[in-house]
């Protein structure tokens, strides 16, 4: 039998068990897909202590320990049938202001961060959905609309505190611990420690115009072919989302949304060439505020059960591989979750592209377009369903194979994926493998995707 109480008596934060009050807020997975894995029991940290006990004891115990942060894990990793770290109370904000340095607790998630950099008027790459965490997003790299301007989450980051399979907290930075900074920078989240603190330096906060255009599925293939030439020339302060996607009930649509650090008037002239293209239904680009643009591109979701499967272009999809993917939406089985399905090509490029490949652990620094393929569901329906489902995004996976490269972003991660080792961190793999055996030998930090 579990010794609960024997946890109970080193760490000052809550401890947990099924039933008790607030157990299903603090173990529930985003990605319902994963709802039946129940941990244990959670452990809400208060400091880096609590962490760093609560590492300890589950290694003496030999119960199975992860970390949350946001709990955003697309494969359910933020959970599992052990002990789970929750570590949203580890969400202060410190913000110097004459340096431009903020350091933030390992559980912050966006909606603070944003918060206590508005007051600054300070930014760096962040995500935009209000409970993504922190750690997860820069261990993965961090992909934020900014980023082909001002590069990754984690090229930003100076500086992580990160508790140790033995228990031990180290600082690592350029200088210290250099190996293990650098596999915090892209290697993906719950590999190497418990991150507990972050420092990243922050910029001023540029002018900021924002675009939602859409346009009916008849011109989905001249859309995306005139968006990727658009987006292949453009400048590094805009970055923009080409969606198409369709739900039960409603036509499909094409989309682009995006954000300039620049003037509507900019912005429109950047996108003249797909407004010539095809007739918009609607076209919404304007200036904002960078906090105002960052409230009008917040990430919506209506939640339930999903599967994202990815792959990477650096040269623009070719027509046939454009024609492959409305043909596969044509083709979606349905479901009842009114997210639908869909393929965004997510634009990468400028900036991220600036940073050698082997300097950080995130190895896909070539990347023009990430091709980013997903289908949903309700968790209550039929079997059927769920393969349905399942079985047309493989297809479509396999099938963009013939147009896109093997390689997959950590942070939308895919447990479906086979070869993840070298499609997550290409040439990287093997210099990370070597920091997981210095760092935790006896693999105290593992899921099904760890390294």
């Amino acid at each position: 039998m579990t010794d609960w109480d024997g946890l109970r008596t080193v760490v000052d934060g809550r401890l947990r068990l099924p039933g008790d009050d607030g157990f299903d807020q603090r173990t529930r997975s985003f990605n319902e897909r994963f709802r039946d894995v129940v941990p244990a029991a959670v452990l809400s940290a208060t400091t880096g202590a609590d962490v760093s006990r609560a590492i300890g004891w589950s290694r003496d115990a030999g119960i199975p320990v992860v970390a949350r942060g946001g709990g955003h894990s697309y494969a359910g990793y933020s959970t599992s049938r052990g002990l789970v770290l929750d570590l949203r109370e580890l969400d202060s904000v410190h913000v110097d202001a004459s340096t431009g340095l903020v350091t933030v607790g390992g559980g912050t998630q966006m909606r603070t961060l944003y918060a206590a950099l508005r007051k600054h008027d300070l930014i760096f790459p962040l995500g935009n959905s209000d409970d993504v965490g922190i750690g997860g997003l820069v261990l993965g790299g961090g992909v934020s609309v900014v980023s082909r301007a001002t590069g990754l989450t984690c090229d930003s980051l100076v500086r992580t505190d990160v508790v140790l399979a033995d228990g031990s907290v180290v600082t690592c930075d350029a200088d210290h611990h250099p190996d293990l900074f650098w596999a915090c920078r892209g290697g993906g989240g719950g590999n190497f420690g418990v991150n507990v603190s972050f420092t990243f330096q922050a910029r001023p906060v540029p002018a900021t115009a924002t675009c939602l255009v859409l346009w009916d599925w008849p011109h989905a293939v001249d859309v995306l072919a005139t968006m990727q030439e658009v987006m292949r020339r453009a400048p590094r302060e805009f970055a923009a989302r080409i969606g198409v996607s369709r739900a039960v009930g409603g036509d499909a649509v094409v989309s682009v949304i995006g954000q300039h650090l620049g003037s509507a008037d900019e912005l429109r002239e950047l996108l003249a060439p797909a407004l010539a293209a095809a007739p918009a239904t609607r076209v919404d680009i304007a200036d904002r505020s960078y906090w105002d643009a960052a409230e009008y591109l917040h990430h919506t979701t209506a939640g339930g059960a999903f599967a994202v499967r990815t792959r990477c272009v650096s040269e623009p999809l070719a027509e046939a591989g454009l024609r492959a993917i409305v043909a596969a939406l044509d083709k979606w089985p349905g479901s009842a979750n009114p997210d639908g399905a869909g393929v965004a090509l997510f634009t990468w490029g400028g900036a991220i592209a600036d940073v050698p490949a082997d300097a950080t652990a995130f190895a896909h620094r070539d990347t023009l377009f990430l091709v980013s393929m997903d289908t949903s569901w309700q968790p209550d329906e039929p079997a059927t369903v769920v393969r349905d489902n399942l079985d047309w995004l493989a297809a479509l996976h396999r099938e963009m194979g013939d147009y896109a490269s093997d390689a997959a972003y950590v942070n939308f991660t895919d447990p479906d994926l086979q070869q993840w080792r070298t499609a997550y961190h290409g040439a990287n793999a093997q210099r990370l493998a070597q920091v997981k055996r210095r760092y935790d030998p006896d693999r105290i930090f593992s899921f099904p995707q760890a390294l």
